[in-house]
């Protein structure tokens, strides 16, 4: 090979590699970064009202599940039909909303749900070169992000009793090569753990057989499940349980930041993990700091729990003694973002909230009525708060994209 190929060949390489990079403002799964809901630069306008609304697409069918963001580009999945039995992945343009692709499958699953949520209930995650998206009726695809399908499994297909009449929720994560997926359910539960290059079975570990609707957290070393009964930390690779807690939650997800798992449990309890083998250590319990449906976020030093009736609850992150209290315009399904300062509430009419965290009791500084139904989590991407409702998704800042 002369030089010139030599060159040629190592700058097709390098921007291969480039493409294949994520950038630091990506949401790459539910409640972006390490599951934590902040995001700390991202430009996001203090008050939102009219003005700050991008643009707000129509989606195909029903769905709770949270975009993702990858530079441009917004992932969202919706089920459509009578049945909810038409599972759809679409990517959109982040700048104005406009379709880059959609993909249709056949739900393989059942598909009765709750009516307040919908197959579509699962938000999808990504390694930055693949979207992994999970429906209620268990079924599995991933995609590459132009929308080519490298797999698809019918999880339903391989155990048939994994479900339940209200409609399974968790939505997966990818650490390394393992896609972590729980299917939680009063009759067959497991987690399992699924190669991502051809959707096998890396193993599958039996679970408390209740149902849960919680999502999974990667932490340094292993994976954090969470039950009503416990919680629990296992290895990625194969599903060895390192430790387990008892006392946990089934809808509310817990929250790893600044060196504690925050675990909805006795209200709330704060874990410090061990460094190695052995169990976690208790900082702190408060029972006044309750969860419900809405997950705790952690955010500059202070814990962030809403209830569904609208009460915000700051505690300290470091001992648990509350700071403020702040009542809000409920009812909640939804579960706050942060950046910068503030953090950004919708309630399930459409209300969104923005909460000024540095006021001495926490204040509300705007609100703005999108009068839609909103069950599913915001995300974040740069100056701008994605928001979906069952018909539509919204970008909030950087009205300018219009």
């Amino acid at each position: 090979m002369n030089t010139f190929s030599k060159y040629s060949l190592l700058l097709s390489m390098l921007v291969c590699a480039a493409s294949n990079v994520t950038q630091a403002a990506d949401w790459l799964q539910f409640r972006g970064p390490g599951g934590t809901g902040v995001a700390p630069d991202s430009g996001l306008p203090a008050r939102l009202s009219e003005s700050e609304i991008a643009w707000k697409a129509p989606l195909p069918g029903r769905g709770i599940s949270s975009p993702l963001v990858i530079g441009d580009r917004l992932y969202v999945t919706a089920s459509s039909g009578p049945e909810q039995d038409r599972l759809h992945v679409m990517c959109l343009r982040a700048s104005d909303g406009g379709k880059v692709w959609e993909r249709q499958f056949w739900a393989t699953g059942r598909t009765m749900t709750h009516v307040k949520i919908s197959v579509a209930t699962s938000t999808p995650c990504s390694d930055g070169q693949r979207i992994y998206a999970a429906f209620s009726s268990n079924d599995v695809v991933c995609l590459d992000l132009d929308g080519g399908l490298i797999w698809m499994r019918g999880l339903t297909r391989d155990y048939p009793n994994a479900s339940n009449s209200l409609g399974m929720a968790s939505s997966p994560v990818v650490v390394g090569e393992t896609l972590v997926f729980p299917v939680e359910s009063e009759s067959e539960s497991f987690a399992i753990g699924i190669n991502t290059h051809d959707g096998s079975n890396r193993w599958k570990i039996g679970r408390p057989k209740q149902s849960n609707w919680t999502s999974p957290v990667a932490v340094e070393g292993g994976v954090v499940l969470l039950s009503g009964g416990a919680v629990s930390v296992v290895e990625p690779l194969t599903g060895k349980e390192k430790w387990t807690y008892g006392g946990g939650s089934s809808m509310s997800s817990v929250v790893y930041a600044e060196g504690a798992l925050y675990v909805p449990a006795k209200g709330t309890t704060a874990l410090r993990l061990p460094a190695g083998e052995g169990e976690p250590v208790v900082l702190w319990q408060n029972n006044q700091a309750l969860c419900a449906t809405v997950s705790p976020v952690v955010h500059k030093g202070r814990l962030y729990t809403l209830n569904n009736a609208g009460i915000l609850k700051c505690t300290s992150a470091k001992d648990g003694e509350k700071v403020w209290q702040l009542r809000t315009t409920g009812p909640y399904s939804s579960t706050p973002v942060a950046s910068g300062n503030y953090l950004y509430l919708v309630n399930e009419k459409g209300l969104v909230q923005t909460v000024d965290t540095t006021a001495t009791e926490g204040a509300v500084v705007s609100s703005l009525d999108l009068q839609d139904t909103f069950i599913g989590t915001p995300s974040i991407g740069p100056k701008a708060l994605y928001l979906r409702s069952d018909k539509y998704l919204y970008r909030l800042g950087g009205a300018a994209a219009k």
